[in-house]
């Protein structure tokens, strides 16, 4: 091609590429604006929204949220976080619309859509719909998304429906998964199948799941308690004490519950000095003023009243308990008579009102306090932190 010929093709050329970028020029803008337009729509959207749940009208502003996603997926975290609102106010129904909405959502990414199943099973959980909840957190597990947060919710549940053997397996692989040390956790979760052994018959079945038990935690307190009713029912006291004493030195915070059965043991197997010589060194432990009063009645018992006054007096002095002074008094009512007794029955009768009605057990992770134990706190859902209160009014 000669260069008047290269020439006349550019200049002919020039108009035509002059046009081609108006013409890329005015779409580029146009798809700007429509951008700018959509944006505009959207701020406007979420502003009357804002506007709708300020006037308490929050079915108003879903409606305007969920139109709002229909325009700008990235509105995904908001959808989320006003869904979270919802639930924590206790609107839920509200909470599963927003959701399932998302859920329902083909145009999230996985994370996305993972964290939406979550929000979503969190919400049917809290509605009760635990069937639900459950397979939204199975589906979890199966994609490979928020294991942990899963696991958690489905231990959760299964605990709320009692299913004991679904609650082990599942937090046994939280503790995998997580690396969280959920020992005393699963240790409970295997008394619980224990008791439902035991409430069946089944007493070898039980024995071997709370022997699991203290595999997997040797400070379960409940296990070894569970045990020696077990072996108690059929007469074994001697291996009863064994389960009984190991209590001492799991927590001895718990010998309050051991004692009884402890004290009973050895009136069976009459063994009476040996019982006195194990009360005496609880007593010194201070293992609670439950150890110093069974070892005052036998003292009463061996070496009369007199004997058992002066060791109660000896221990109000070191340690004073209202209960320590309501057997007090019961020695000192004994053998009089007159105004003398009046007197000590008006005593006794209010040392009874200053404890009358007050909690025995308390939980130290959440403080609930009852008079009845739980090994499963009612108002944090620990397990094992409900223990008998120790003190002047208590242990």
């Amino acid at each position: 091609m000669s260069i008047e010929t290269l020439f006349v093709v550019t200049v002919l050329l020039l108009p035509v590429a002059a046009l081609s970028g108006w013409a890329v020029g005015r779409r580029e803008v146009s798809l700007q604006a429509r951008r700018q337009q959509q944006t505009s729509q959207t701020a406007t959207d979420y502003f009357l929204g804002l506007n709708y749940l300020l006037h308490d009208r929050p079915d108003k502003a879903i409606e305007v949220f969920v139109k709002a996603l229909d325009v700008d997926s990235e509105t995904v975290e908001t959808h989320l976080a006003l869904g979270n609102l919802f639930r924590r106010r206790g609107e839920v129904d509200r909470a599963i619309r927003i959701h399932q909405n998302l859920v329902a959502r083909s145009t999230l990414d996985m994370r996305q859509r993972g964290l939406a199943l979550l929000e979503l099973g969190l919400d049917y959980a809290r509605s009760g719909l635990f069937d639900r909840a459950e397979n939204l957190f199975l589906e979890l597990l199966d994609i490979d998304m928020y294991q942990a947060q899963a696991l958690r919710h489905l231990v959760d549940i299964y605990q709320q429906e009692q299913e004991w053997a679904k609650a082990l397996d599942y937090s046994s692989r939280l503790e995998a998964t997580s690396g969280e040390n959920r020992a005393n956790e699963r240790a409970h979760f295997l008394c619980e199948l224990a008791h439902t052994h035991a409430e069946r018959g089944a007493r070898d079945e039980a024995l071997d799941l709370l022997e699991k038990a203290l595999l997997v935690d040797r400070r379960s307190v409940r296990a070894s308690l569970l045990s020696a009713q077990l072996v108690m029912a059929v007469g074994e006291h001697e291996e009863a004490l064994a389960h009984l004493k190991r209590v001492e030195h799991q927590d001895l915070d718990f010998m309050p519950e051991a004692l009884p059965l402890i004290v009973r043991c050895y009136d069976l197997l009459e063994r009476k000095e040996e019982l006195r010589h194990y009360l005496e060194r609880l007593a010194a432990l201070r293992a609670g003023v439950s150890a110093t009063l069974a070892l005052g009645e036998l003292i009463s018992q061996q070496s009369g009243l007199l004997e058992a006054k002066r060791y109660i007096v000896h221990e109000l002095k070191i340690r004073p308990t209202i209960r320590g002074i309501d057997r007090l008094i019961d020695y000192a009512l004994d053998g009089v008579s007159g105004e003398t007794r009046e007197d000590l029955q008006v005593l006794k009768e209010t040392a009874m009102r200053l404890v009358a009605g007050k909690a025995a057990y308390l939980c130290g992770k959440c403080g609930f306090s009852g008079r009845s134990m739980h090994w499963h706190c009612p108002g944090c859902r620990a397990w094992g932190t409900v223990k008998p209160i120790h003190g002047i009014e208590g242990e």
